[in-house]
C-alpha cells in the first residue's frame, strides 16, 4: 500500500522547472510565425533560454544537423567568459540579440534570440554534442543559454513577454485558424 501512496505522489508532485521558476514566452520571434521562445525566470532573477514547444525545430520529427553558437566573424557566444560574484566580464544583450543559429537536417536555418536585456551567463555547450537534448529535454538539458538581468530592469523584463497562460491562449488561436 506504501508503494500505491508514493506513486500518487510522485504523480502529483511539481516538476523543479515548474516549482522553481515561472515562465514566460515570446511568440512569432522578429515577426516569423510559430518561432517562439520560452523564458524561465527564477526568483534570484536568472532566466534560462529555451525552445517553447511549439517552435518549428521541435515539430514534425525535424531532426538537428548542427548549432553554431558564432554570431558573426568578430562575436561567437562560446567566447564569453564571466567572473565573480557579479558576473563580470560576460556579453551584454539585448531583447533581439541573437544567441546561436539551429541547422535542420533539411537546411533550414533558425536564429534563437536572447528575448531579454541582461548579461550572457553561459550557454550551453552540451547541446554541441548532444543536439538531441533540445528535442528530449527542451526546458532543462536542452536550454540554450542563460541571462542574467540589470538588477533594476529584472520586474521589467517580462513586460513584452507573455504569461504561460496567454500563450496558451494564443497556441489554441493559430490552432483554430489554421486551415484543417
Amino acid at each position: 500500500m506504501d508503494c500505491e501512496e508514493h506513486k500518487d505522489t510522485e504523480a502529483k508532485s511539481p516538476s523543479v522547472i515548474d516549482r522553481y521558476y515561472t515562465r514566460w514566452y515570446r511568440a512569432d520571434m522578429k515577426g516569423k510565425p510559430c518561432e517562439d521562445h520560452c523564458i524561465l525566470q527564477h526568483s534570484n532573477r536568472i532566466c534560462v533560454i529555451t525552445l517553447a514547444e511549439t517552435h518549428p525545430i521541435l515539430q514534425n520529427g525535424r531532426t538537428i544537423k548542427s548549432i553554431n553558437y558564432r554570431i558573426s566573424d568578430g562575436c561567437s557566444r562560446l567566447n564569453n567568459k564571466v567572473s565573480g560574484k557579479s558576473k563580470r566580464g560576460g556579453q551584454f544583450l539585448t531583447d533581439f540579440a541573437p544567441l546561436c543559429r539551429i541547422t535542420c537536417s533539411d537546411e533550414t536555418e533558425y536564429t534563437i534570440y536572447s528575448c531579454i536585456r541582461g548579461r550572457l551567463l553561459e550557454v550551453n555547450e552540451n547541446i554541441l554534442k548532444t543536439p538531441n537534448l533540445l528535442h528530449e529535454k527542451p526546458s532543462t538539458e536542452g536550454y540554450i543559454a542563460v541571462i542574467l538581468p540589470k538588477f533594476d530592469e529584472s520586474k521589467s523584463i517580462t513586460e513584452n513577454l507573455l504569461s504561460r497562460e496567454e500563450f496558451e491562449s494564443l497556441v489554441s488561436k493559430r490552432a483554430q485558424s489554421q486551415p484543417s
